[in-house]
């Protein structure tokens, strides 16, 4: 039997906060933190970081990196990230469901509405509001995660343009770009030789009933394996995975048509926590209450996973001015990425007059009022857009 290493459990410094403090945190930003995976990184920054001073400015950085580096989605890996850094395995598990359960339940409770009574129309009218005023609170928390990272390094803000400008344009984030990043900061910083650098590339009734009546344990089957592989190899955010499950979903398992998927991304975008946790409410629509449990599990295990395993090795190494130097152009190129998703996202909800107001008027808002809660905020900016749409 091996020896128990305690980093593997243990949290690497002593706590400054309880265990307790940092569910109830986490908790509550899986209840109210609207935006996506962006947003919800931008959120952790300025509370975790800036306002309590829970964790350090090179803490998060790592965290972030890592999380970039890993599959799966962006902001759940972070937080069970932070959750592991000083509270270890268990830590990491109790933030991980801390921050997930709240939505999976919002979701799960949508689906079964869209199921019996069919539809959510009034949410493209709620959307149509919400969208812009995410946009708003994207940019604001993209701008802050920018000034953290990137100081006044050069190279840094060579790396973030170049994946900015990538991001916009391709409407994807790649792991690839991410590494090519890491390695050419160690390469400048350290004068590794180009081979150096070369190298480092290589049985309860209703159950399983969705839309289409009961799933058979075949289908059950088929949702566990396709959603495990959209968790364990789709990098970056929701932004990535959206168009991996629409090839699935849509054309080759024929699950949902055109309309029913852009119903689940419209549900998971007005819903707090993460993006992803649309394949719950895809996992409802195809085999009811089973479906959405195991298309969950199989998106969020793999990112736990890959966080929570590599994570002792990570920081026993994170000081050596190598590793540190890979790590700085990896939070460059991530901080990059989100500053095009944030340009995507934003051409996409910002399509006229009114929605380019309710931007401005969230930004403004949130500006002037610091202490204004955002979940208020796009709570008006729903009720914006439904009496927009209403009025046309």
């Amino acid at each position: 039997m091996e020896a128990h290493d305690p980093a593997a459990s243990e949290p690497c410094e002593e706590a400054r906060y309880s265990l307790r403090e940092l569910l109830g945190y986490f908790l509550r930003l899986g209840t109210f933190g609207f935006g996506g995976p962006i947003a919800l990184v931008g959120y952790m920054q300025h509370d975790l970081v800036e306002s309590r001073g829970w964790i350090s400015v090179k803490d998060f950085r790592e965290g972030l990196a890592l999380a970039q580096l890993a599959p799966g989605p962006l902001a759940a890996q972070l937080a069970i990230y932070l959750g592991w850094l000083r509270h270890g395995v268990l830590g990491a598990t109790l933030v991980a469901l801390a921050f997930v359960l709240p939505s999976f339940f919002m979701v799960l409770a949508i689906a079964v509405v869209y199921v019996h009574y069919g539809g959510i129309g009034w949410m493209q009218g709620a959307f149509y509001g919400i969208g812009a005023a995410v946009i708003a609170i994207v940019g604001r928390s993209a701008y802050k995660l920018m000034r953290a990272t990137l100081a006044q390094d050069r190279l840094l803000w060579a790396i973030f343009g170049v994946c900015a400008a990538v991001t916009a344009a391709t409407e994807s984030e790649s792991v690839v770009l991410f590494v090519g990043c890491g390695l050419v900061t160690l390469a400048v910083r350290s004068k590794a030789s180009r081979a150096t650098v070369a190298a480092g590339v290589l049985p309860l009734v209703g159950l399983t009933t969705g839309l289409s009546g009961a799933a058979s344990a075949a289908t059950l089957g088929k949702i566990a394996v396709y959603f495990t592989t959209a968790g364990a190899f789709v990098f970056g955010s929701g932004l990535a995975i959206v168009p991996f499950l629409h090839g699935g979903v849509v054309k080759e398992f024929g699950w949902l048509d055109e309309r029913q998927f852009l119903d689940a991304v419209a549900v998971a975008m007005i819903t707090p926590g993460p993006v992803v946790i649309t394949v719950a409410f895809i996992g409802y629509l195809v085999a009811g209450l089973l479906g959405a449990v195991v298309a969950a599990a199989g998106t969020f295990l793999p990112c736990y996973l890959l966080v929570v395993i590599p994570a002792r090795y990570f920081r026993r190494s994170v000081h050596d001015p190598r590793v540190k130097a890979f790590v700085d152009g990896v939070t460059a190129a991530a901080s990059g990425a989100i500053a095009g998703a944030a340009f995507v996202l934003g051409r996409r909800a910002l399509i006229d007059v009114p929605t380019v107001l309710i931007a401005c008027g969230t930004l403004a808002a949130l500006t002037r009022l610091k202490k204004l809660p955002e979940p208020a905020v796009i709570a008006a900016a729903g009720l914006l857009g439904l009496a927009v749409k209403a009025a046309g």
